[in-house]
C-alpha cells in the first residue's frame, strides 16, 4: 500500500526507471528513511522523558536539600542544648560534690575533734588530778594519799645506801635519763630525797623544828599534806664535793647544769630564788612534764607564777 502510494506521488517520468532493476533499492532506501525518522522519533521521546525525569529529580533533590538543611539546624540546635544541659549537669555536680566535700570534711574534723575530745578524756582518767597541784602552803593532800605506782630507785643513783628511796615509776625514767645524761656531760649527782609519805613528812618536821625552832622550820619545810614530795615527782639532788650537805649547792656545775638542762628532761626548780613559799632551795627538783617544763623555761617563768587552771591545761600531756 506504501509502495502504491509512493508511486502515485512520484512523477511519471521516473517510473520507468523504478519498474527497472532499481526498485528492491528504492525500496531499501525508503525503509531506511523511515527507520531514520522512527528512532528519531523514540529518541525524541526518551530524551524528553529523561528530562522529565531530571526535573523531577532536581525538584526532590531541591526538596531534601530544604529538609536536611532544617534538620541539620534542629540537629545542631539539639546538640547545643544537649551540650549545656550536660554543662550545667556537670557543674551542678561540680558543686554538689564540692558540698559533699565540704561536709565530709566537717564532719571528719567533727570527727578528729571528738576523737581527740575522747582520748583526752581517756588519758586524764588514767592520770592523778593531784600530779600538778599547787602543794606548797595551797593545797592540802590527806594521810591516806600516795601515789598509784612507786619504784625503789637504784643503789647507784641513791646517796644513801641503807636508805630506799622512791619515786613515781614513769617519772623514775626521765629522771635516770637526766642523770646519766649529766654524768656523761662529766656531771655526777645523787637522788639525796625523793618520795616521803604523809607520815615520813610529819615527823620530818617535827625533828626540824625541834632542831630550828617552829619559825625557822616553817621557812624551809613543809607541814604535812602541803609537801610535793609526797607526790612521788620531787627528788632533792645531791653532788660530790659538798660533804653531804644539801647547802652549797647552787655553787656547784651540777647546778647550772640543771638549770640549763632539767627542762628538757620535765624538771623544774621549785623554790627559785625569792619565791613566796619557802627559802631558797636550789636541790629541789619536782617534774612536770616536759612540755610544761618547757614553756616555763622559755618564758623564764616558774611554776607557782601560774595561775592553776592554766596549770592543769597541762595535766594531759604529763608523762609524754
Amino acid at each position: 500500500m506504501i509502495m502504491n502510494v509512493f508511486y502515485k506521488k512520484i512523477p511519471k517520468v521516473m517510473i520507468p526507471f523504478l519498474k527497472s532493476g532499481h526498485r528492491a533499492m528504492i525500496i531499501a532506501f525508503v525503509l531506511i528513511v523511515l527507520a531514520l525518522i522512527a528512532g528519531a522519533w523514540y529518541t525524541g521521546n526518551q530524551f524528553s522523558a529523561i528530562s522529565d525525569d531530571v526535573g523531577d529529580l532536581s525538584q526532590r533533590l531541591t526538596v531534601l536539600e530544604i529538609i536536611l538543611a532544617s534538620t541539620t539546624a534542629d540537629l545542631k540546635e539539639n546538640i547545643t542544648r544537649t551540650r549545656d544541659s550536660l554543662s550545667d549537669a556537670l557543674n551542678q555536680e561540680k558543686q554538689n560534690s564540692a558540698t559533699i566535700a565540704q561536709r565530709l570534711g566537717n564532719y571528719q574534723q567533727q570527727v578528729s575533734t571528738v576523737s581527740g575530745t575522747v582520748e583526752t578524756l581517756q588519758k586524764l582518767s588514767k592520770t592523778d588530778p593531784q600530779l600538778l597541784q599547787k602543794y606548797s602552803k595551797v593545797f592540802f593532800l590527806n594521810e591516806y594519799y600516795a601515789p598509784a605506782r612507786l619504784v625503789e630507785i637504784p643503789t647507784d643513783y641513791s646517796y644513801s645506801d641503807s636508805k630506799t628511796l622512791k619515786l613515781q615509776t614513769d617519772i623514775w625514767l626521765h629522771l635516770k635519763q637526766m642523770l646519766d645524761d649529766a654524768k656523761d656531760a662529766g656531771i655526777t649527782m645523787y637522788v639525796f630525797s625523793a618520795y616521803r609519805s604523809f607520815n615520813e613528812q610529819s615527823t620530818l618536821k617535827k625533828d626540824y623544828e625541834i632542831i630550828y625552832g617552829a619559825g625557822s622550820a616553817n621557812s624551809f619545810s613543809a607541814d604535812q599534806g602541803y609537801s610535793e614530795h609526797q607526790l612521788g615527782t620531787t627528788v632533792d639532788l645531791i653532788t660530790t664535793g659538798l660533804g653531804g650537805i644539801l647547802d652549797g649547792f647552787d655553787k656547784t656545775k651540777a647546778y647550772t647544769w640543771l638549770l640549763s638542762n632539767a627542762y628538757q628532761y620535765g624538771f623544774v626548780i621549785s623554790y627559785p630564788k625569792d619565791n613566796a613559799f619557802y627559802v631558797f632551795e636550789p636541790w629541789h627538783w619536782r617534774f612536770v612534764g616536759v612540755k610544761l617544763a618547757t614553756d616555763l623555761h622559755n618564758q623564764n617563768k616558774i611554776f607557782y607564777d601560774l595561775d592553776q587552771r592554766k596549770i592543769d591545761e597541762y595535766l594531759v600531756n604529763f608523762f609524754e
